[in-house]
């Protein structure tokens, strides 16, 4: 039997006449030993001995071992789970990095540029080498000195959609219009983000949707519903900021 899975409380104190009848002991669970320890930490003060030879069973193999061997296990347990998620902290750190580095790396190329109108091209050759992104698609309206595919004609219905991108859109290839102007139409593409390109809001004016990036690849995971999108964000921002030079 368990130490801890019954056990039986003394048997109270009664005086001469009690003729024993109702003198049972009376069984007590798991939990009311364990609720019992907790608010009677004294009790190993006392009978430390106890550590020592209670034995149970160790967690990974039939031999008994101490209350000590066992505690000291469960703390290395919890040590090795906080290395690995150290590890994992330290990795995505590292990841965040990299793409911070690839990202100041195309505001740097897109500053460079003193062409204008090879911007567009920049930004596609840049997300498809810096980000391995297999496929980018950029569409612009209200832009002058702008040469196609960039300034092929958008649909009514597109734009719309595209002013009511407040995020990034990330999921399945569901939109055919926006999957068209990757490469195949589309045919090869599962899954998708959209990124509004638009300036940002000023004192006298609205925010101006004036274009589209479209990303996508094979892989139905690379852009997925829910992902985070922070660095998504600060692409469209980069992208906006650089192609905003476009508008007449």
């Amino acid at each position: 039997m368990s130490p801890v899975t019954q056990a039986v409380l003394p048997e109270p104190t009664v005086d001469a006449s009690d003729d024993g009848s109702d003198r049972e002991g009376t069984e007590i669970g798991d939990a009311e030993v364990a609720d019992w320890l907790h608010a009677h930490p004294e009790f190993f003060d006392h009978h430390a001995d106890v550590l020592a030879e209670v034995r149970i069973r160790h967690p990974h193999g039939g031999r008994a071992i101490s209350l000590v061997e066992r505690q000291v296990l469960v703390l290395r347990e919890r040590n090795k789970a906080l290395e690995s998620k150290m590890a994992e902290l330290i990795h995505i750190g590292q990841d965040n990095d990299a793409i911070g580095s690839r990202l100041q790396q195309l505001t740097r190329e897109l500053l460079r540029t003193s062409d204008a109108a090879r911007l567009p091209e920049v930004v596609v050759e840049g997300l498809m080498s810096g980000f391995a992104v297999p496929q980018v698609a950029i569409r612009l309206w209200g832009v002058d000195g702008v040469a196609g595919p960039f300034s092929d004609a958008v649909s009514a219905e597109m734009r719309r959609r595209t002013d009511e991108i407040t995020h990034p859109y990330c999921g399945p290839n569901s939109h055919p219009e926006a999957a068209a102007w990757l490469p195949e139409g589309g045919e090869g593409t599962a899954s998708i983000a959209m990124l509004a390109l638009r300036l940002e809001r000023t004192a006298d004016a609205n925010p101006r949707t004036f274009g589209l990036l479209v990303l996508g690849s094979p892989d139905a995971g690379r852009f997925q519903a829910g992902m985070g999108t922070a660095f998504l964000e600060r692409i469209a921002e980069i992208a906006s900021a650089s192609l905003s030079r476009l508008l007449g």
